[in-house]
């Protein structure tokens, strides 16, 4: 029996990297994709590796006007492997931007537009022709959100309309797709201990023991607790769960 094959966009760095590396360690075979970190990567790539799965490093800009050659290139790895679709596909790849509603600029927002939304909407589209389908053996999609979208911050009014949008989108899609046997489902993290937004949650103490004040387990999250909520969405056992909101946060301002 093959392993299953899982794409992961953003998986250079951060929660992508810990997802990545939570799904070789139950199996997978994983393409990773990146935008400059080509470097970061390959470390990603060679982590994988030691554990003893295939990966790739491919280049992707998700705020790209069209993916053909992406895809191309998505379909050669999998000729090369001997794989006839890709079972998983991992929305990741995101940057935040920290501004108040009222500064908020047309290009700020139509940036967070391109990235977090535009993106994995027509990537997501591309790739259909390549990702597995049948009962129960059909590929599992997963969109990133944020727990944003359930409590608000000030400062994140532009980002976390964006990733309300993706929840809404997941559940179509989930609806549409499940023809093809394929479910999707939505994970949304809370505060996590990474270099996403410069580093702050991570790097900035009095955030730290904020975050950490308003979490009912009492502490920031890791990349690694995103990376095991990740994994257990991919798994067969999840596999009668589709349309559905995870949020992976630590029980933050519950």
């Amino acid at each position: 029996m093959t392993a299953p094959i899982t794409l992961i966009t953003g998986g250079s760095r951060g929660l992508g990297a810990a997802m990545a590396l939570a799904l070789a360690r139950d199996g997978h075979d994983l393409l990773i994709t990146y935008r400059d970190q080509a470097g970061a990567a390959q470390a990603v790539v060679a982590q994988i590796q030691a554990l003893g799965r295939r990966a790739q490093a491919l280049a992707l800009d998700v705020t790209a006007s069209s993916f053909g050659l992406f895809v191309q290139q998505v379909r050669d790895t999998l000729h090369a492997w001997g794989a006839p679709a890709l079972d998983g596909l991992i929305n990741n790849a995101g940057a935040g931007v920290h501004v108040p509603f009222a500064e908020t600029t047309p290009a700020q927002f139509d940036a967070l537009l391109a990235m977090h939304l535009r993106g994995p909407f027509f990537l997501t589209q591309a790739l259909l022709p390549l990702l597995a389908t049948g009962d129960r053996t059909g590929a599992c999609i997963l969109n990133i959100s944020s727990g944003l979208t359930r409590f608000s911050l000030p400062g994140y009014a532009a980002y976390a309309a964006m990733k309300g949008a993706v929840e809404v989108l997941s559940r179509y899609q989930a609806k549409e797709l499940a023809a093809r046997g394929i479910r999707v489902n939505t994970l949304a993290p809370g505060a996590i201990a990474t270099d996403f937004g410069d580093g702050a949650v991570r790097d900035n103490a009095e955030l730290n023991r904020f975050v950490a004040s308003v979490t009912a387990l009492g502490r920031v999250g890791e990349a690694d607790d995103i990376g095991g909520a990740a994994a257990t969405l991919m798994r067969p056992g999840a596999g009668w769960i589709t349309g559905q909101r995870m949020e992976a946060s630590g029980g933050m301002f519950l």
